[in-house]
Parts: structure tokens; C-alpha cells; sequence
């Protein structure tokens, strides 16, 4: 399954340029049509530039022309917008969040969409959140005991401990000390512009 254009990533940056958060294509678009954010946009060997959703807009009519390899549009009713990779909020000051909100996405991205029993690497609608310790045992819904798992191992683990279905874990699951969001995406050549904005530093 394909992921949608309008799922993928966008990098939040606040007033001061410090990377708060990462949203999808759709919320990028709501923002930018509030007037809350401007999209950065970073050209090699250039200084960066902003646009806010009016000059984006034309900025995208002009490009799509002559499209080059690595830009994305989406196609409205009126023209195709170019896909931002990058807004910076212009409203609120919000500060980098010092804790990793714990969700479906962020856990994914933390086990890099791998199965952490048998290693399969598969896409989201294919994977599940297992419980190591089963909740029927006193687990707790948290980084310290939710894995991915693909549906197969997940369906063979059932409510079972790993030594119960005799299974082994990959690694042993931990809260990330930043959004694996932000690690998981500079992976991608489409977030590249992301590493200026990007703390640098180990995965757990």
C-alpha cells in the first residue's frame, strides 16, 4: 500500500527557527491557508527564502511548468500546489516539546516500521502495537512496553509474554529522547533541507 502524498511529513519550526513538531502534507496546508506559518524553502548554494500561502501559490504555478526531479505537487481544482517541506509558525512561540508524545506514529517511526519479532519491515496498515507484557498481566500502555509487530507474529504472540510464545524481542523498547519522526525522515532524500534545522545526535 502506497502511502499518499498528503500523509507524508512536514518539518514545524517556531518563531526562532527551532524545530517543534512534524505534521502531515494536510495539516501543512491548513496552516498555511490560516496565515499561521510560512513555508521555508531551501535552495543549495542560497540563502533559504519564506513564502506565505498566496506567494506559495504562485510561487507553485511557476515551478510546476518546469518541474524538477524531487519536487511533489497536488493537484486542486485550480492549480498544482507544491508540496512544502518545511513551515515556520508565525503566530506562537511555541518552544520544542521536551518530552515525545506517545502515538501509533511516533512508535512506528521509533522501530523504524519494523516488526520487532521476526524483523519484516512493512508499511503502517500492515503493522500493530503488541503489548510485551500483555495488559492481562499488569502491562502498561507505554514506550517501555509497546512494540511494532507485523500481524502474523502479533496473531502467534496472542496474549503472551515473549517467553510464553517462545519469540524474542529485536531490542528491548525505550522512550526515544527525540521525536523519531524527525530522526526516521532525514533518512528520505525529500527531507534533506530538514538536517539545517535538525539536532544532531545518536538513536536509541
Amino acid at each position: 500500500m502506497s502511502e499518499s502524498l498528503l500523509d507524508t511529513n512536514v518539518l514545524v519550526l517556531n518563531r526562532f527557527f527551532m524545530a517543534v513538531r512534524v505534521i502531515d502534507v494536510r495539516r501543512a496546508f491548513t496552516l498555511l491557508c490560516r496565515d499561521c506559518a510560512e513555508v521555508i524553502e531551501m535552495e543549495e548554494g542560497a540563502p533559504f527564502q519564506s513564502y506565505d500561502f498566496e506567494s506559495w501559490c504562485e510561487l507553485s504555478e511557476l515551478t510546476a511548468m518546469d518541474k524538477q526531479p524531487g519536487e511533489e505537487y497536488v493537484r486542486t481544482v485550480r492549480l498544482e500546489l507544491r508540496v512544502p517541506r518545511i513551515l515556520r509558525l508565525t503566530r506562537f512561540e511555541k518552544m520544542p516539546s521536551q518530552t515525545v508524545r506517545f502515538n501509533r506514529k511516533n512508535l512506528f517511526a521509533r522501530d523504524e516500521n519494523t516488526c520487532q519479532y521476526c524483523g519484516k519491515r512493512s508499511s503502517s496498515a500492515q503493522l500493530s502495537m503488541d503489548h510485551v507484557i500483555p495488559r492481562a498481566q499488569g502491562g502498561r500502555t507505554s514506550w517501555e512496553n509497546i512494540v511494532c509487530c507485523c500481524l502474523r507474529c502479533n496473531g502467534r504472540k496472542g496474549g503472551r509474554t515473549p517467553k510464553e510464545a517462545q519469540m524474542k524481542l529485536l531490542r528491548q523498547p525505550a522512550k526515544p529522547r527525540v521525536n523519531p519522526l524527525m530522526e526516521q525522515s532525514i533518512e528520505d532524500p525529500r527531507y534533506t533541507s530538514w538536517r539545517t534545522f535538525l539536532p544532531t545526535g545518536n538513536k536509541n
